[in-house]
């Protein structure tokens, strides 16, 4: 028992860390994408770089999930935080000597993502390594929390410092954060043994048996293939938000909306934190995302500010309850020795909708609002309205897989065996 705290302790620690950069790069996402709209009046440079900032990590995550397996993961943890600094130190430099180009801004954004896809696969399977089955659900919800974090503190703190400086300072504040979660990751490492690391196999032996822990099991498989479905809808949703609000408003109000929104995500995290989810998990999942869809929807048909925070405000709440389910119908199913490939594979199919989105949902809406003659704005509320009906009727379907609902009740006889 005294084991299990102590480990808690150092998850609360390290994800005390996570949170700080989350902060941190808020601040650089929000300023960047206000910087480039600016500068570009289009929907697709925003949506660009949002890819770059993705595509990267998304790629390299399946060799850094063989590498979490294989290695100290914490210190890749370390590494990873530590030198995706890189990148936005070189947007700084490009600054301070200039106004800095687009095409540095995505030079910049690349190779941040680069080393941010050997943090994330580390970090999801040491939570593993400290904690039970029992804490996943408030662990989860925590993390959740840290996620949403750059949408939820950053905006409004991005908003109040670009009234009285530029985002140059927000720059600066992202790179101090990473010198924080650093040395968090040091601390956990410095108390926590590693494992011996007895997989020896070549990379490509390791990555087929990652995969067959995936597709081994037809509804975690079938539950990662609905997944890419369910991240093209969000990622749409989350490129075009802000050139909507855009089109009606400045970029103070949109700080304020986004904050409003993400606090969602933080009553929906509390929650789980303090309580959990017990059981039904499928059924939590369908169910949220399908309230996620609604509240992406009216977010797109109302230009009123009161209006839109109430319906992301919805969205958010959604996400948290149906990220902390997926998460637990996902880990629970996984051999802990496989956890790092593991997600590194699932990650790369769930998320493939993501990169769909962000190459084709700026250009999109910019051929709506041209072909209207309403602007890339209007475009934009079109595409997260029909992207709300499809997150909706996709969660709904979700019920009638019956490999799915199984995923929760192999979880629950395992647990079982091991009290018995």
């Amino acid at each position: 028992m005294d084991k299990t705290k102590s480990n808690y302790r150092k998850f609360l620690l390290l994800w005390s860390g996570e949170l700080i950069s989350s902060i941190g790069g808020g601040l650089s996402s929000f300023g960047l994408g206000i910087y480039i709209y600016q500068k570009t009046g289009s929907a697709a440079g925003m949506a660009f770089m949002t890819l770059l900032a993705f595509l990267p990590a998304l790629i390299l995550r399946v060799p850094a999930g063989v590498l979490a397996d294989k290695y100290d993961r914490r210190l890749l943890m370390m590494i990873g935080d530590g030198c995706s600094g890189l990148g936005v130190l070189f947007i700084l430099i490009c600054m301070l000597t200039g106004e800095a180009q687009i095409w540095q801004i995505y030079v910049g954004v690349t190779i941040s993502s680069v080393f941010t896809a050997l943090l994330e696969p580390a970090f999801t399977a040491t939570i593993t390594d400290l904690l039970t089955k029992e804490q996943y659900s408030k662990a989860n919800g925590l993390v959740s929390l840290a996620g949403s974090a750059r949408y939820l503190f950053s905006p409004v703190i991005a908003g109040f410092l670009l009234a009285v400086s530029d985002i140059k300072l927000l720059l600066i504040i992202d790179i101090c954060t990473f010198f924080l979660t650093v040395v968090c990751a040091a601390i956990v490492r410095k108390g926590l043994k590693t494992k011996a690391i007895e997989n020896k196999d070549p990379f490509m032996k390791s990555l087929k048996e990652g995969w067959r822990a995936v597709a081994g099991i037809r509804g975690l498989l079938l539950l990662v293939i609905v997944s890419s479905f369910l991240t093209l809808f969000i990622g749409i949703f989350q490129v075009l938000a802000e050139p909507f609000v855009l089109s009606f408003s400045d970029a103070k109000t949109v700080g304020i909306v986004e904050t409003v929104c993400a606090s969602g995500m933080l009553a929906g995290g509390m929650v789980l934190g303090i309580f959990g989810i017990r059981k039904h998990f499928t059924k939590i999942l369908s169910f949220s995302l399908i309230f996620s869809g609604i509240g992406m929807t009216g977010f797109g048909l109302f230009h009123n500010f009161y209006v839109i925070s109430a319906f992301g405000f919805i969205f958010f709440v959604g996400m948290a309850f149906a990220n902390n389910s997926l998460d637990y119908l996902v880990r629970t199913n996984i051999p802990d020795e496989l956890q790092g490939r593991a997600w590194a594979l699932i990650g790369l199919i769930s998320q493939a909708g993501y990169v769909v989105a962000y190459l084709f949902s700026g250009l999109l809406a910019d051929g709506i609002g041209h072909v209207t003659e309403q602007g890339a704005g209007f475009g934009s509320s079109v595409m997260i309205i029909i992207s709300g009906i499809g997150l909706a009727s996709i969660a709904f379907l979700i019920l009638f897989f019956k490999s799915i609902r199984q995923l929760e009740a192999s979880a629950l006889n395992e647990k079982l065996c091991l009290e018995s």
